[in-house]
């Protein structure tokens, strides 16, 4: 049976929803962080909750589990527990949209540099970037795959995992575990 998530924030509304546009999350952003994984962008269910990857369908809290990088499955809500783990959220480009796909290139180069002055002044033992193709136009790395990547994001090594939303349906949940517990084998 699979886990559930503990109760979380309150589904948005459609009206919450249309509100979010634009709006921020913050980061999850703290010293001494093993891993600081950015996502794409906040999604709108994301931003109209406050939480990252908060949508119902994302599979990133569940990977992270899986995973053995969180010791019990976290809901969204509960995200600043994983400061205590030694991980951390932030995103390439900090306004929500409705898809990754409402982002330009350029808007996805600006937050590479934005995400590796993070990196610079967090120092994370790893920047894990979700989303290949989101990275690929970010770091001007165009056959760039899944697993460590030749070149830090500021000062850190980088790994490149699959973006975990359920919208990715190249990669299983199992798939997802396997592509982050591959992140934490390198970790220890």
């Amino acid at each position: 049976m699979a886990a559930r998530f503990p109760p979380g924030p309150p589904r948005p509304t459609p009206a919450d929803l249309r509100r979010a546009e634009g709006r921020f999350v913050p980061d999850v952003l703290g010293p001494g962080l093993r891993v600081l994984f950015c996502g794409i962008n906040p999604g709108l269910w994301s931003a109209a909750v406050g939480h990252h990857f908060a949508r119902p369908g994302n599979r990133f809290w569940r990977a992270l589990h899986l995973s053995g990088l969180t010791p019990r499955l976290l809901a969204p809500d509960e995200e600043d527990e994983l400061l205590a783990l030694g991980l951390g959220i932030t995103n390439l480009v900090e306004r929500a949209t409705a898809g990754a796909a409402d982002l330009g290139a350029a808007e996805l180069r600006e937050g590479g540099a934005r995400l590796a002055a993070k990196a610079a002044a967090a120092r994370p033992r790893m920047v894990a970037v979700l989303g290949v193709g989101a990275y690929r136009a970010a770091f001007a790395r165009p056959k760039a795959a899944v697993g460590p990547q030749p070149d830090p994001i500021g000062g850190s090594p980088a790994w490149l995992l699959p973006n975990p939303s359920g919208l990715n349906a190249h990669y299983q949940l199992a798939d997802l575990a396997e592509a982050f517990a591959d992140l934490r084998r390198a970790l220890d």
